[in-house]
């Protein structure tokens, strides 16, 4: 198992707090696997078996018809006074599961996990019974960081893992596939978008136009980085004759996000600071998804495919990331946190002189002095254009100081 070490350091700084811990994230992206790793933590620091609880309610040993029959299931191996912790994985499998979750948390010797493939687990009447009273842990499929950890033996340079990695992606289970018969891979890139697209989102949602459903998908996954209207989807694919209504995109827009497959960056006014209400970008969970759905197409924009991995990068680093905008010019990315503001723009190169021009062009215009900068794959060394700051990504990726 792949140390997730960002992760498991969040539920050990959250371990036995008034808390409810939420972990959630695509289906396959190292849920059980974190818990797996968390148990692991908490048996080396000296808690018994009997004292933790774990319940994946994807596996079909565990069937429950509704939330009580949960909670009597996991109540009844409560039997003293002893700290339990306990894990419910995929709990949305449950009807009326948060009402489990509630009476668990209630309890003062029960420390209660649980994750989610699906945004739906924290909307609705869970927000409502557990305001304030739980922890988000939002999960992504590996970084390059944890993807070159699995490499032990290092038989290639950084960059060619790298380049891999941006074809590939960094769902955990691609790994033993890439190391014993690579063949396989696009099989089970296949098993987890079916089991998102048909459970998640196909079942969940009631949609019966499944081509249609796949039509928008691969819209957006190929226009990663670009600002597209629901508008422009619409008038796309009724000009390659599969009408839809602007309502129905949206709705599936709605739940490709609410499964974590596609994630929507917002439009920020640099200048004015505030939020812009149209024209967001997307950008997909993991690229070696898109690769599967896009086939050889997949591969024709790299840097686009380039700017994906730094956007989930900086999520996974806990800024909120936006789309800037100054004047007519575009910022690939504004990351906030409680610190301030940084500027990132994206580009594959800047050898050539007019390209680098560009790419600075909108950093240069912000009007504050906020850290700015341009990351790009060359292999050059750091270098500094008054105050902005080139670097190459693997370096980038690798540190977690920029």
């Amino acid at each position: 198992m792949i140390e997730r070490t960002e992760y498991l350091e969040e539920l050990k700084r959250f371990k036995d707090k008034d808390l409810i811990k939420v972990v959630t994230g695509l289906r396959r992206c190292g849920k059980s696997t974190l818990f797996a790793l968390f148990i692991n933590y908490l048996k080396e620091i000296g808690i018994k078996n009997d004292q933790i609880i774990n319940i994946n309610l994807e596996d079909i040993s565990y069937s429950f018809n509704d939330y009580k029959e949960l909670y009597d299931f996991v109540n009844k191996k409560i039997t003293s006074k002893k700290q339990y912790y306990v894990f419910l994985d995929e709990v949305q499998n449950v009807p009326e599961f948060q009402k489990a979750v509630d009476s668990l948390y209630i309890k003062k010797n029960v420390d209660v996990y649980i994750t989610g493939s699906n945004a739906y687990l924290l909307s609705g009447e869970l927000a409502t019974l557990l305001s304030g009273r739980y922890i988000e842990i939002k999960m992504l499929p590996l970084s390059f960081k944890e993807y070159l950890s699995a490499f032990k033996i290092k038989e290639k340079s950084n960059y060619d893992y790298f380049l891999d990695y941006m074809k590939n992606g960094g769902m955990p289970g691609n790994l033993p596939i890439i190391q014993n018969n690579y063949n396989d891979l696009d099989k089970y890139l296949e098993g987890i978008f079916t089991t998102v697209v048909y459970k998640d989102i196909i079942t969940r949602n009631n949609i019966t136009d499944k081509m249609l459903l796949e039509n928008v998908l691969k819209f957006i996954f190929d226009s990663i980085g670009s600002p597209i209207s629901i508008k422009k989807i619409c008038d796309t694919l009724t000009s390659k004759g599969s009408p839809a209504s602007n309502h129905t995109v949206e709705n599936y827009i709605y739940a490709f996000i609410d499964s974590f497959l596609i994630y929507k960056a917002e439009r920020f006014d640099v200048k004015g600071k505030n939020l812009l209400s149209r024209d967001y970008k997307y950008y997909v969970v993991d690229s070696g998804l898109r690769s599967y759905l896009l086939g050889k197409k997949a591969n024709s924009d790299m840097g686009h495919i380039l700017e994906n991995i730094v956007y989930l990068e900086l999520l996974r680093r806990g800024y909120k990331v936006y789309v800037g905008k100054v004047d007519d010019l575009v910022i690939d990315f504004v990351a906030e946190n409680r610190d301030g503001l940084k500027y990132y723009q994206v580009a594959l190169s800047v050898r050539d002189e007019k390209v680098l021009e560009r790419e600075l062009k909108s950093l240069q215009k912000t009007g504050d002095y906020y850290p700015k900068y341009l990351i790009t794959l060359d292999m050059d060394l750091e270098a500094d254009y008054n105050g902005i700051t080139k670097i190459n990504v693997i370096d980038w990726l690798l540190n977690n100081e920029k």
